[in-house]
């Protein structure tokens, strides 16, 4: 007796794929996990498929549905902060649910902007970094120190920099954060000691505040309130080995230096 091989249609695998699609360009692009199921639910939902099972981790995801000899896990293997990608995402799901556009013509958007490289040009990013580091610095000191205003934007941009540049070569979780802070803390100290800033503190306040997860904090907080106490569990742990690599960055300056 030959046992019967159950072939799925055609539909059911776009639709599994086109989930678990917009699932990681969510989680890839720092999205919250509890906005990550609500869309794959839509989507799956708006495609036909009323009992579907999602699972989301900050590594992982996985799509089965009730009653089906089938289930996908698709791995997250990078993540970053990338809200523009969330909304269109989002925008995408929208246009769905309202029939403007077809399973496949979602699942063929959702490819592009997968390869698209949606982000602000570096020279932009830097000068962002160094206004934020400028007028943190201002409101975080609580004094209107004008002296270190300039040096503390410069200092902040090439923190950023180092930030940017050790995270596309090495690729190593926590390490760019560790130099960019080091990097930071020694301009920093040579600044004040040839006469171009006045208050290292204030320079330093300033300057590491590009660098400060707050994004992955507050996704992390959300995620818990939402019910997602493993998610958001891990988000926080991650987002407190960040601020320690940049503790222990600015620490050694400290240490050998001041």
């Amino acid at each position: 007796m030959t046992e019967e091989i159950t072939v799925l249609p055609l539909k059911t695998d776009l639709v599994i794929d086109t989930c678990l699609l917009a699932g990681r360009i969510m989680i890839e692009s720092g999205s919250e996990m509890y906005r990550v199921e609500d869309t794959i639910a839509r989507i799956a939902r708006n495609a036909g498929v009323m009992n579907s099972v999602v699972y989301t981790t900050p590594t992982g995801l996985f799509f089965g549905i009730k009653g089906e000899t089938v289930s996908e896990l698709r791995q997250v293997t990078q993540r970053t902060i990338n809200l523009e990608k969330v909304q269109q995402v989002n925008t995408l799901s929208r246009q769905f649910a309202e029939r403007k556009i077809t399973l496949e013509a979602l699942h063929q958007a959702l490819e592009e902007l997968d390869q698209s490289q949606i982000f602000f040009p570096f020279w932009l990013q830097v000068i962002s970094a160094m206004v934020v580091s400028s007028t943190l610095m201002i409101l975080f000191s609580g004094v209107y120190d004008w002296d270190d205003l300039a040096i503390t934007g410069l200092i902040g941009g090439f923190g950023y920099v180092a930030n940017y540049y050790v995270n596309k070569w090495t690729r190593v979780k926590f390490l760019s954060e560790f130099v960019a802070a080091f990097v930071i803390g020694v301009l920093a100290y040579i600044a004040t000691h040839v006469g171009l800033g006045r208050s290292m503190d204030h320079i330093l306040i300033g300057a590491i505040m590009p660098l400060v997860p707050g994004v992955p904090l507050t996704n992390s907080i959300r995620d818990m309130f939402a019910g997602h106490l493993l998610t958001g569990t891990i988000r926080g742990i991650e987002a407190i080995l960040t601020a320690a690599a940049i503790g222990v960055g600015i620490g050694i300056v400290f240490r050998f230096f001041y």
